[in-house]
């Protein structure tokens, strides 16, 4: 049995894994299947789900995602280096663009795709390089 002092350490532990656990994913790291999930689950509520913190969140994972590859994209252009893909300076991308990109994944490899990985795959896809 577990005395008081152990106890509470016990449960410090637990609690400081558990936020480092949380904390130590980068947006973009989420992977499509926990995306598509998450998003399959706000699609069923309609309009509703744009005013739901989920919507934010998984916006914010492709928003980190498209920051993250323009930062690369940009750093290889100042170097000299080729780059996997030549977008335009501006594009869009529609919700319903993402979701088919994320949708072609097979399901077993979703969960070992990141949101970052996905949107170098799309940005490949649509913006290839001329040879």
């Amino acid at each position: 049995m577990m005395n008081g002092r152990t106890q509470r350490i016990g449960m410090a532990s637990a609690a400081l894994a558990a936020g480092l656990v949380l904390t130590a994913a980068s947006p973009g790291d989420m992977s499509v299947a926990a995306f598509l999930q998450r998003a399959e689950a706000l699609q069923r509520l309609g309009p509703l789900a744009l005013a739901m913190p989920e919507a934010d969140r998984l916006k914010s994972e492709v928003i980190a995602a498209g920051k993250r590859y323009q930062a690369r994209i940009e750093a290889d252009r100042k170097a000299g280096r080729k780059s996997a893909s030549c977008p335009p300076k501006s594009g869009t991308l529609t919700p319903e663009q993402w979701l088919a990109h994320l949708r072609t994944y097979p399901p077993q490899s979703r969960s070992r795709t990141t949101i970052n990985m996905a949107f170098d795959g799309l940005m490949r896809k649509r913006y290839p390089c001329p040879a």
